[in-house]
């Protein structure tokens, strides 16, 4: 048994939490299956989508300063989500028995990706989203009939209540309370839940409380139910024109058909929807990222120094470029992940007796792909805002222009839904956890790229004449640059593992690098797959390769910086650096690209196009 084996081995022993597949997109030797991409929405979704739009530009653009007042807000908000629901936009997710319109998750992502606007934004996605989804997934026959078709129609708005104060990503530490009364007719909750979004004129509340103060439960909340108030609005550094409050619940009476689920269950709800929730804010980094390239294209276009306009500057030019490339890659993985999600939900039958722990198994499935669509959203959002005001120069800075809010506005999402320093320990954690449990076959992959290392039999060879060829062996080598760093992290902690003395929390500091390789893998492999399709299907594009060979080039050079900062750490000595170093670049290859003409070519077409287009 060579050394890998025997500490994965280990860890199987020593390590006792559930798991299934999730980062299964890591193995070697598997077959990328073709997959969603916005592509191949049918002619009547992308319609629907255009409606989104449309209100958007309409309804919401409009309004989008005065509804910044804490005042306005209240008024314009329930107003835009009852145009909203007339429109169907609210009931995309919801079945058409509830009197939705029963459609897919992508489609609910592609929908939101065009409502998504700042404030509104927040207020829809909390709505349709965490507000929505629960119910569906994990409410009674009643509660479906009697919830979903007042909330997918606008005429009540919905709000979801888990944070409380000390109790942020740690979701299932909530303190609140509830008990049953002495007549068993009602849960008597006591407590506070804080950060809530659309809690101002939300009309039901999805709220987290431990039974006896034991048994996490789920509680739908009706806003006339004795006991329950909502405390001034937040003063926040974005975000303004949606409502953010704290929740207060003080001998709150709950009747006992309104618990949604089994009593102590509600963890399965909670952590599902969140999978979910994170899916879905990181839809808001596509949104943003479109809205800043437009914005800015059409400001450098206007705006002249030294008698030229700026955007003929490089400089100015790289970061369209920039925006637009990583934009490619990140919208790929998205609805790559969305897709996989939907064909899983698809299989289970909502008749089925055990439909709830089905369910809440798919999300699980998915728990890494969804942490990495959060941290990856939300980052490209704020990369893209930030460099819109750049780009705006001094007048980025003042209210004036609609890409200041959208810089303050894209802050919140690194933080909503698990920060992401939580999601980022998340990823490596669950990869390892599902590798331990014997559900992810990491070491069959780690035993092959080993072997390749002792024979010298690393395969660097592509074809150049097939589009893309080059893109996928370098994807095959991130891959294996990922899965050779994760086992050099783990040779570490050897000793601790043999005597199980080890935990996660000592290697914590590995896990940032750690997880930023394996997004940058997933994200490379779906940026070059959904490319090569659109190539060889002859679609009609005009940015498509050079979007994901600038995107290749950089994103493996940031993993192999990475990954031989974090072996450098890792290695206990010189000669074990020399060493696990060696191994490392043999995984590399040269990969010539001329990033100058490639950029060019992007912004020539952006600026232009006056957008991001494909």
């Amino acid at each position: 048994m060579n050394e890998h084996s025997f500490i994965f081995l280990s860890l199987l022993f020593i390590i006792n939490i559930g798991g299934s597949m999730s980062g299964k997109f890591l193995l070697l030797n598997k077959e990328v299956p073709s997959f969603m991409t916005p592509e191949k929405f049918e002619d009547h979704i992308e319609e629907f989508a255009k409606t989104a739009r449309d209100f958007l530009d309409k309804e919401v653009h409009p309004v989008a300063e005065e509804i910044q007042s804490d005042e306005a807000k209240m008024i314009l908000n329930p107003k835009l989500m009852a145009k909203a629901g007339e429109l169907g936009l609210l009931m995309i997710e919801v079945p058409e028995e509830y009197e939705g319109m029963g459609m897919d998750l992508s489609t609910g992502l592609r929908v939101a990706e065009q409502m998504d606007e700042g404030s509104f934004g927040t207020t829809y996605m909390a709505h349709t989203g965490i507000g929505t989804l629960p119910i569906v997934f994990f409410g009674t026959e009643e509660q479906k009939k009697k919830y979903l078709p007042k909330i997918s129609s606008g005429e009540w708005i919905s709000a979801y209540g888990l944070t409380e104060t000390g109790f942020g990503s740690d979701a299932l530490g909530a303190k609140t309370k509830a008990v049953l009364n002495e007549a068993g007719t009602h849960y008597i909750l006591n407590g506070s839940k804080q950060f809530i979004t659309n809690a101002g004129f939300a009309d039901l509340f999805i709220v987290y409380a431990k039974v006896d103060g034991e048994k996490f439960t789920a509680f739908l909340v009706e806003k006339t139910f004795p006991g329950i108030s909502t405390s001034k609005e937040e003063n926040k550094m974005g975000i303004h024109g949606s409502s953010t409050r704290a929740v207060i619940l003080e001998d709150c009476e709950v009747p006992v058909e309104n618990v949604m689920g089994e009593i102590g269950q509600g963890h399965k709800s909670a952590l599902g929807i969140l999978d979910i929730g994170r899916l879905k804010l990181g839809i808001a980094g596509v949104a943003g990222t479109k809205r800043a390239i437009k914005l800015s294209v059409e400001y450098a276009i206007n705006r002249k120094q030294f008698k030229t306009p700026i955007a003929q500057f490089g400089m100015m030019r790289n970061k369209f470029a920039e925006m637009a490339s990583k934009l490619f890659m990140f919208e790929s993985a998205m609805y790559r992940t969305s897709g996989m999600i939907d064909e899983d939900l698809a299989k289970v039958d909502p008749k089925d007796p055990d439909f709830k722990k089905k369910v809440g198994k798919v999300f699980k499935d998915y728990d890494v792909e969804t942490a990495m669509m959060k941290v990856m959203g939300s980052e490209l959002g704020s990369f893209s805002v930030d460099q819109g005001v750049q780009i705006h120069g001094g007048y980025g800075f003042t209210e004036e222009y609609e890409i200041a809010r959208m810089y303050r506005d894209a802050r919140i999402n690194r933080i909503f839904e698990g920060t992401n320093e939580i999601n980022r320990l998340l990823i490596p954690v669950q990869i390892l956890t599902h590798t331990m449990k014997g559900k992810l076959d990491l070491m069959g992959s780690l035993n092959q790229i080993l072997k390749e290392l002792k024979e010298d039999s690393v395969d660097k060879s592509y074809d150049s004449e097939k589009p893309l060829d080059r893109e996928m062996r370098v994807v095959e080598l991130t891959k294996k640059l990922v899965i050779y760093t994760v086992g050099t992290y783990v040779k570490k902690f050897m000793n601790k593992l043999a005597d199980k003395t080890f935990t996660f929390t000592e290697g914590e500091y590995y896990y940032e690098p750690i997880s930023n390789l394996v997004m940058e893998a997933y994200q490379m492999e779906s940026g070059v797959v959904r490319a090569k399709e659109i190539l060889e299907a002859n679609i009609k594009n005009k940015l498509t390769k050079e979007y994901v060979e600038l995107a290749t080039f950089e994103g493996f050079s940031r993993v192999r910086s990475i990954a031989s900062q974090l072996i450098a750490t890792l290695s206990v000595d010189e000669k074990e650096h020399s060493r696990n170093m060696a191994g490392l670049w043999k995984l590399t290859m040269d990969y010539p690209v001329n990033t100058a003409a490639l950029k060019e070519k992007i912004a020539e077409v952006i600026i232009e196009q006056g957008k991001y287009v494909i």
